[in-house]
């Protein structure tokens, strides 16, 4: 079986797509960085481009994004939809691809889960049961 095809059963996608994934993050993440797109919304914060996931066929890019702290999230959201068109096309002049991928924003949501299980570990009762099972072993 060619590399290129092999699956990749941690995150379900191909060697090609995490490739790809990841060239098409790096040039996201430059172009953000850049100020690329003179945008006040995008230039005034600073975004973290953590992943890119990338569909079978290359032709659709979704990029997470999460602003510094979280905060403005939909002022930038909304600052990235609108920049769309610019991003596709810089992300198109940066990877080399046959097509450029059409790309679809989405706020990456698991520094907030995180934080989540963080202050749960913290409560009493949790922190009653974490001492409790620590002292038994």
């Amino acid at each position: 079986m060619p590399r290129h095809h092999q699956k990749d059963s941690a995150t379900g996608g191909s060697q090609r797509q995490l490739r790809v994934g990841e060239l098409v993050r790096h040039a996201v993440a430059d172009i953000l960085m850049q100020g690329a797109t003179h945008d006040p919304a995008l230039e005034g914060n600073l975004i973290t481009v953590p992943e890119v996931r990338m569909t079978a066929d290359l032709k659709l890019a979704t990029i997470y994004v999460m602003p510094l702290g979280g905060r403005h999230i939909d002022e930038v959201m909304a600052a990235l939809n609108r920049n769309k068109k610019l991003i596709r096309t810089e992300v198109a002049h940066r990877v080399n691809l046959k097509f450029a991928p059409d790309i679809r924003f989405h706020v990456d949501e698991r520094f907030d889960e995180a934080e989540r299980i963080e202050k749960l570990l913290r409560t009493p009762a949790v922190r009653k049961d974490i001492d409790k099972n620590s002292e038994e072993t």
